[in-house]
């Protein structure tokens, strides 16, 4: 079998070439290796125990490999542990070395320390000064190789590829493609309450790279990630006037959309990226509009007496959840996506804001705020399975993983920041932010 080669593009525009070697397993766009049963969570059938899962420090000859081995292993295992499906097995229990795993994992030393999955690798500095990166999943119960993987990069790209190793983990164990080679912006917040600075910032979804993509000149609002990943959209004040912009991650060209006086909540990309759809305020009343990226034209979709905003397509593009008043409360409604037959969906007790289709289509997420607090929950698209992940006092502002497996969404009480739940609603985390955090937006996975 010759080599595969997938390309994908780096967070800062450069490139990274994968190539699979032979005879090995490859994620992404070749059939998935077939899942034992020993090595399989039933993502669908809700709680269970996590997985214990052996990671090894990938093995290198020198010691600059073997610092990156160890870094590799390190970002892996948080990956895992942080989805709440895996345990890794803590490292000082572990009877094989790197070294000799090479040839062949002894099962029987897995076995004692009671690991299901086995993760080993192996890294190696080419002669032109990149990186070779191996790894392979082994099923310890049946004695057999799941996965495995070789990548090669240049050196400072050994945490991204840390993440696609977790997704390809992460794919082999659930059949289900994994959230970690992804990122995250995310409104930066500090100073004083009076004088608060926010600013936009992107980061890896495990809170890595981070870097601020404005400054502090402006209030910025709503970020927004397009499907390609390379560009986002959010909401501006400059001049106290609020602006929508495009802003491309890799380049830095940021361009404006337009001037909409009175504008409220998000504008977000469709799913073939080709228009924003966003609520503008005209003639005092607010509805959905959206606009052609590439003409610039405008159209409006709802025409309601009551403010209509808030909205998010589904992943084929044929339908619009989005919020309004105009039944006399703050409810969720789903219509085509040319504005007609508008239909109320939920039903509960409260109010309901900030819907967002999952990218699998099934679920839409949402804000409740009733007398019992505010709550981050789901709902199918007809308004039935209502389910409530988590509660507290300012919850809001859901956005999903891609896989359409997880949820984020910020805290607002006191110092804001970022919290991120399964869809069992029994695993969440805290994202890690180096200031305080509000209104995330998940990218898909990096093309």
């Amino acid at each position: 079998m010759s080599p595969a080669v997938l390309r994908r593009r780096l967070p800062l525009g450069r490139r990274i070439l994968l190539a699979g070697a032979a005879g090995l397993a490859l994620a992404g766009g070749l059939p998935r290796p077939r899942l034992h049963a020993e090595l399989y969570i039933p993502i669908d059938e809700g709680i269970r125990e996590p997985l214990p899962i052996a990671i090894t420090d990938f093995h290198g000859e020198s010691e600059a490999e073997r610092t990156v081995g160890r870094d590799l292993a390190s970002v892996i295992s948080g990956n895992l542990e942080r989805c709440g499906l895996f345990r890794p097995i803590n490292p000082n229990s572990f009877i094989q070395d790197p070294a000799s795993i090479r040839l062949r994992p002894r099962f029987a030393d897995w076995r004692i320390i009671n690991a299901q999955g086995l993760v080993s690798g192996t890294v190696s500095a080419l002669g032109d000064g990149r990186l070779r990166v191996e790894f392979r999943l082994w099923d310890v119960i049946a004695e057999q190789q799941v996965a495995g993987l070789a990548y090669s990069t240049e050196p400072e790209n050994w945490r991204r590829i840390a993440h696609i190793v977790s997704d390809a983990i992460f794919t082999a164990v659930t059949g289900e493609d994994g959230f970690f080679d992804t990122r995250i912006v995310y409104i930066a917040e500090s100073g004083p309450a009076t004088e608060r600075i926010k600013r936009l910032a992107i980061m890896d979804q495990d809170g890595a790279n981070h870097r601020f993509l404005t400054n502090d000149s402006s209030l910025v609002l709503t970020p927004r990630f397009s499907p390609t990943t390379q560009e986002i959209t959010y909401l501006a004040y400059y001049n106290r006037q609020p602006r929508v912009y495009l802003l491309n991650i890799d380049s830095g060209r940021q361009e404006v959309l337009g001037e909409f006086p009175n504008m409220s909540f998000a504008p977000r990309f469709s799913p073939d990226g080709n228009r924003v759809i966003m609520s503008l305020a005209l003639a005092g009343n607010t509805d959905i509009h959206v606009m052609d990226l590439r003409t610039r034209a405008l159209r409006r979709l709802t025409s309601s007496p009551g403010i209509d905003t808030s909205a998010s397509y589904a992943p084929d593009g044929s339908r619009i959840v989005f919020e309004s008043d105009r039944g006399g409360s703050q409810q969720l409604y789903v219509m085509n996506a040319d504005g007609a037959n508008p239909t109320r969906i939920s039903f509960g007790n409260g109010r309901y804001a900030e819907p967002v289709w999952s990218p699998r289509g099934d679920l839409i997420a949402f804000t409740r705020i009733g007398r019992g607090g505010w709550a981050i929950g789901v709902m199918r698209p007809d308004g039935t399975g209502e389910r409530i992940l988590q509660e507290g006092y300012q919850v809001e502002g859901p956005t999903w993983a891609p896989n359409g497996r997880y949820i984020m969404y910020f805290v607002s009480r006191g110092e804001p920041r970022l919290r991120a739940v399964d869809l069992t609603g029994q695993h969440s985390w805290t994202v890690p932010t180096p200031v305080s955090g509000s209104d995330p937006a998940w990218s898909p996975l990096i093309p």
